[in-house]
């Protein structure tokens, strides 16, 4: 395990919570957070993919990271998605991350534009990490099933000698602990923070000197997750992650983020958290129900939320 991490330890892929006309319900979210952060949670990934930020604007962005900081939700704590396929856009959300007392940002590659050089990717963050300037820590989100383009250990090589002291880690979505672990072998001992982006491979990645998660799972198993971290190396922490393999299993089984959305709604007894932005869709009725059931047949038992 990697010490002193940043965000080491286990952080959720914040939902966002939407009112009936889609916009956003902070004070839902901001409780949400608050029940994340008192049951396991180090960290707060917010708007990133499962917390909807492609589907809301620039002001939508920053008014989020604003009102849940008004709501009393520790802005150091969180870990905000701020790229874009826009620099002048991307470079805006860092900034104000950074202004509202984030420690860090996580960025997407520009993923319009398909299979870019690794030299035109090496100029686009080279040229954000220069117009954002100031202290906020850099994070990689690499997410090629999404984005389409990954990143090569030899591309997070040259970035970090381009922008000494500047990029301090990466979220890998990949879902492949070989290429968790390249990253991992190559830059983790000089403090680079790998963060593990399926929850399967959490304690294996532990093992291997990774600083811990960001999940969107965490939504509901960050209890679990916790109890992995804190014992990776001995029986508790393998038959917990057991467990937390087990309802990540269970969620991807349907659309993600609406199964978040729809054990979150459950556990609060509050419908409202079903409402979700097209293009993604409510889970359908025979959806819902087989996605609880295997939940459920995880073993993993939730907080109620307050």
């Amino acid at each position: 395990m990697l010490k002193n991490a940043l965000y080491g330890g286990i952080n959720a892929a914040v939902l966002t919570a939407m009112n009936a006309d889609l916009s956003i319900d902070l004070d839902r979210m901001a409780g949400h957070c608050r029940w994340l952060l008192a049951n396991g949670c180090n960290g707060l990934a917010v708007l990133g993919t499962t917390g909807e930020a492609n589907s809301l604007g620039i002001s939508e962005r920053m008014g989020a990271l604003e009102g849940l900081a008004e709501r009393g939700i520790p802005t150091a704590k969180m870990l905000p998605g701020t790229g874009t396929t826009a620099i002048t856009d991307t470079v805006m959300l860092t900034r104000h991350a950074e202004k509202m007392g984030c420690r860090g940002a996580l960025l997407l590659p520009p993923f319009y534009y398909k299979n870019p050089s690794d030299d035109g990717l090496l100029a686009y963050f080279n040229e954000v990490i220069q117009r954002v300037g100031g202290n906020i820590r850099i994070y990689l989100y690499n997410f090629p099933q999404q984005s389409a383009i990954p990143f090569s250990v030899d591309f997070i090589g040259r970035l970090l000698k381009a922008n000494p002291g500047k990029v301090q880690g990466i979220k890998d979505s990949s879902g492949n602990y070989e290429n968790s672990l390249s990253y991992v072998e190559a830059f983790a001992k000089d403090g680079f923070e790998v963060y593990a982006g399926d929850d399967s491979l959490l304690k294996p990645l532990l093992e291997k000197g990774s600083a811990g998660s960001i999940t969107a799972a965490s939504n509901v198993n960050c209890a679990l997750g916790a109890e992995v971290y804190a014992n990776y190396d001995n029986a508790t922490g393998a038959a917990a992650h057991e467990i937390l393999a087990a309802t990540r299993k269970a969620v991807i089984s349907v659309p993600l983020i609406p199964a978040l959305k729809a054990l979150v709604a459950r556990n609060t007894g509050d419908a409202r958290w079903l409402n979700i932005r097209p293009p993604h869709l409510k889970l359908s009725a025979a959806q819902e129900a087989s996605l609880f059931a295997m939940f459920d047949a995880s073993g993993i038992t939730l907080a109620k939320a307050a």
